[in-house]
């Protein structure tokens, strides 16, 4: 589960998962659903791995999520279904989706930016549940 939210100029993305792998996974949701209008819309169509290095959870959050940003802005592929496996000093992760198409895809918002601003990834009673502002 996630939730946009708005902070300042900015906007927020609150997620909750059981697991952190499914909170990974969430979270690249959450991040496309601020891109596009309806996620939805999205066929998951073409397959993207991603491998990144990374011990800290926060940080690891952070270079995922900007690395699926970068992703979009180079190649303007939208990721719609993820599969995240996470190891002790790994993340790899299969992705799918397909090229923006402007008579399908809406634009919601333009992501600028992942920050580190109130990054935060922590255990809570139901599983986990971290925060991430991005710059529009």
């Amino acid at each position: 589960m996630y939730e946009v939210f708005e902070h300042t100029a900015d906007l927020g993305l609150r997620i909750e998962a059981g697991d952190l792998p499914a909170l990974f996974s969430e979270a690249a949701r959450g991040l496309f659903s601020m891109i596009v209008e309806d996620l939805e819309t999205v066929v998951p169509a073409s397959e993207r791995v991603f491998q990144l290095a990374g011990t800290d959870q926060e940080y690891l959050l952070f270079d995922w999520l900007n690395e699926l940003l970068y992703t979009f802005e180079t190649e303007l592929l939208l990721l719609c279904h993820f599969e995240v496996h996470l190891e002790p000093n790994s993340l790899k992760a299969t992705a799918r989706g397909e090229l923006f198409d402007s008579a399908r895809h809406h634009l919601a918002h333009e992501v600028k930016a992942i920050t580190y601003h109130q990054l935060s990834v922590r255990q809570i009673d139901a599983g986990w549940r971290a925060e991430v502002i991005v710059d529009i």
